[in-house]
């Protein structure tokens, strides 16, 4: 639905998608946790839903907040879950935002369309390198 959403707003860029949380953190860090992509090769920002299966969204931006390499990636915590304490603990783990998925389409395409234009356009990154 994120993918079909993204293409609805016309927002092309490269798109890596993890099944789970397992695979994104083999995506960031490898098998052994030492390798895996370059911090060239990081993403813009990344969307993470908490309730990924094996590892949960959590535990893997508690990962990528104690990683030198990924500490300052922004983070987008994309869920369903609207829980007070997933919020606060989102936040405290260092999250730089929390969304509610909404249910209708259109309203989720239109909350794409927002985080899009602004962590892709508005938003200044930390340059590659410098985390």
């Amino acid at each position: 639905m994120t993918k079909r959403a993204l293409q609805k707003s016309n927002i092309l860029n490269e798109l890596i998608i993890a099944e789970d949380g397992v695979e994104g953190l083999k995506y960031f860090f490898g098998e052994d946790g030492n390798g895996g992509c370059s911090v060239e090769d990081l993403p813009v920002v990344v969307l993470l839903d908490i309730n990924l299966p094996r590892v949960n969204g959590l535990d893997v931006l508690r990962r990528l907040r104690t990683h030198e390499k990924t500490k300052l990636l922004p983070v987008i915590i994309l869920t369903s879950s609207n829980e007070e304490k997933d919020i606060v603990t989102s936040y405290n783990l260092g999250a730089n935002s929390f969304v509610r998925k909404p249910v209708k389409f259109n309203e989720f395409a239109e909350a794409i369309r927002l985080l899009g234009l602004y962590w892709l356009v508005i938003n200044q990154p930390a340059p590659n390198g410098k985390y």
